[in-house]
């Protein structure tokens, strides 16, 4: 599969807003990839415009090594799976998977080998005759899947597959295609808004805001350091704890530490994550006292809202204990894991 070269791709649809700003992105060969953002930062417009659905204002695309930005479509190996799925309703299920194949001049014992083999990778052969209403959605989302992936394409655009299933099929369906794209290597790009999706299937991923990368990873990478505060707030929940950085020293009502960088100290908060805050059974280092205010009880877990010093926090128990309300409790956050980021909008 292909190496995806993404060098100073620009676009505005107005003339005056970008869309897309100078955006720079390399994707590795076999490597699942995704675009996360919200609404309106770019991402479809990305997707669209490496299949050649849309042209760029400048800049260019290179597929291992070969310049692909002036090609059309069909010349592309480029593969879309949309997110109303776009399945020819008259047709059956063999006809909608073979109709790239069929453009691409594809015939005979080929074309019936290719569509078969899609159809048994997400697992639906015995589906081939069955009209395609007669599916259900997460069928229907399989379907075109197998569709893009009988080309062969060199990569694989997924633009927010799963918005139209309900939880319990957007979980198995996370499964379905990261194990597909997997076994065969596939160089993958997803575009999603929802995090979940994001940090549980990507390989590397990019946070996109108003036309440009924010912050580029692993999920892990992103998820426990992220760049900046809008980075933070958009993969998870998260605590902001107000301060002023001086001299290395990061003071906050909950007290003082160390600064791992310098910010100017008017435009710098605190982070920290709910789950890396502890209860802790004795005072120490870093420990600080806070009065628990409300609960929010989740099974597996607990969110608990704090208050110190007048900041309100939330921390996140697993396996939770039993514990009062408006009780002094003892807090540690865990190391290495506060943050002093900037607050950039």
């Amino acid at each position: 599969m292909a190496k995806v070269v993404i060098n100073n791709i620009s676009k505005s649809y107005d003339g005056k807003t970008k869309v897309l700003d100078a955006l720079d992105l390399e994707i590795e060969s076999g490597e699942m990839f995704f675009l996360l953002g919200p609404s309106g930062c770019g991402k479809s417009t990305l997707l669209r415009i490496l299949a050649g659905l849309v042209t760029q204002d400048s800049g260019s695309i290179s597929f291992d090594g070969v310049d692909i930005t002036n090609l059309p479509p069909e010349k592309r190996r480029a593969a879309m799976v949309f997110q109303n799925y776009a399945l020819w309703p008259h047709l059956d299920v063999f006809e909608n998977v073979a109709f790239g194949l069929r453009n691409a001049n594809v015939k005979g014992s080929e074309l019936k080998k290719r569509v078969m083999e899609s159809l048994e990778l997400v697992r639906l052969a015995d589906c081939a005759k069955r009209k395609v209403p007669s599916l259900s959605g997460g069928q229907q989302q399989r379907i075109a899947l197998a569709r893009a992936l009988a080309v062969e394409p060199y990569l694989l655009l997924l633009d927010e597959p799963l918005s139209n299933l309900d939880a319990r099929l957007r979980d198995a369906m996370r499964n379905e295609i990261s194990n597909i794209c997997a076994r065969r290597n596939q160089t993958a790009l997803y575009v999603t808004h929802d995090r979940q999706e994001a940090l549980s299937m990507a390989d590397r991923l990019a946070v996109l805001k108003d036309g440009k990368i924010r912050q580029l990873g692993t999920p892990e990478e992103l998820y426990n350091f992220p760049a900046d505060r809008f980075c933070a707030e958009f993969l998870g929940d998260i605590n902001i704890i107000p301060g002023k950085e001086k001299n290395g020293v990061f003071t906050t009502p909950l007290g003082n530490f160390a600064a791992v960088k310098r910010y100017d100290s008017d435009k710098c908060c605190g982070i920290i994550r709910p789950e890396r805050i502890r209860f802790a059974d004795s005072c120490g280092d870093g420990v600080f006292k806070a009065t628990l205010v409300s609960k929010t009880f989740l099974g597996e877990s607990c969110d608990y809202l704090a208050e110190a010093n007048g900041v309100k926090f939330t921390i996140r128990e697993s396996a939770p204990r039993s514990r009062t309300l408006g009780s002094e409790v003892m807090l540690k956050f865990d190391d290495g894991f506060f943050q002093i980021v900037p607050e950039r909008d």
